[in-house]
């Protein structure tokens, strides 16, 4: 996501000290888009479009800090064509860095079933009712909250499903090294044995052009093909 910030700076003590109303000036609003495309549809750790590409595109918009947009995809073989809608407000105080957002996750091509058995052998094994739900879904049926808190080149950040999973959660470190970067992720469901952690790392040849590599670490139970992932993945930002 690609977003900047205006900051705005004043002095309360030294306008009160003149006698006089300083001009308010207006907070930037700034928009962004930008469509992409990958050799895999690769969802923390997981192939969820089992061999198939993915097509993807984003329209955000944000100002002085918060920011807001939709994310659409193809490419998941369970659920079908996705949407996602965000909000969220994120900044920085000196090294450290902090970001809150809310996401809902849309499948409205989804086949209106029963809800598909979570399978041992596929992506969707490992995260049980989420996104596997294999029904059509409006806003808010399926909702995360994402904390995010960084320093330097380090952050952990926390997703904790609110809506339409069975106590799901998601928990990541990850750092950067110049157009490296490496994150550790872990799936944990509270009320089911499935948990999984797995290891990415990445390489940004530029700003467009991405390659991932994607290992499974720590498989408790055994349960989830181990297969090493390899992404690639282009982006083209528009309007720029």
């Amino acid at each position: 996501m690609k977003f900047s910030k205006t900051l705005i700076a004043s002095s309360v003590a030294a306008v009160m000290a003149a006698g006089v109303m300083a001009p308010v000036q207006a907070a930037e609003v700034e928009v962004g888009a930008s469509v992409g495309v990958a050799n895999m549809y690769y969802w923390r750790g997981f192939d969820l479009g089992n061999g198939d590409a993915a097509v993807w595109g984003d329209l955000n918009i944000s100002s002085s800090g918060a920011y807001a947009g939709i994310w659409a995809s193809s490419g998941d073989s369970v659920n079908g064509t996705e949407y996602d809608l965000y909000a969220g407000y994120g900044g920085s105080v000196g090294d450290f860095s902090y970001d809150l957002s809310v996401w809902t996750y849309v499948y409205p091509s989804s086949a209106s079933t029963d809800v598909v058995a979570p399978d041992a052998e596929s992506a969707a094994g490992a995260i049980g009712e989420l996104r596997t739900t294999g029904q059509r879904s409006e806003p808010g049926d399926l909702s995360e909250v994402i904390l995010s808190l960084g320093y330097g080149p380090v952050a952990l950040t926390y997703y904790d499903n609110v809506a339409g999973g069975t106590g799901y959660s998601y928990l990541t470190l990850g750092a950067s090294a110049g157009a490296f970067s490496f994150t550790y992720g872990r799936h944990d469901e509270s009320d089911g044995p499935d948990q999984l952690s797995h290891f990415d790392i990445g390489y940004a040849y530029n700003d467009n052009l991405s390659f991932t590599v994607g290992l499974t670490v720590d498989d408790a139970d055994g349960a989830f093909e181990d297969d090493t992932k390899f992404v690639v993945s282009y982006t083209l930002p528009l309007g720029e």
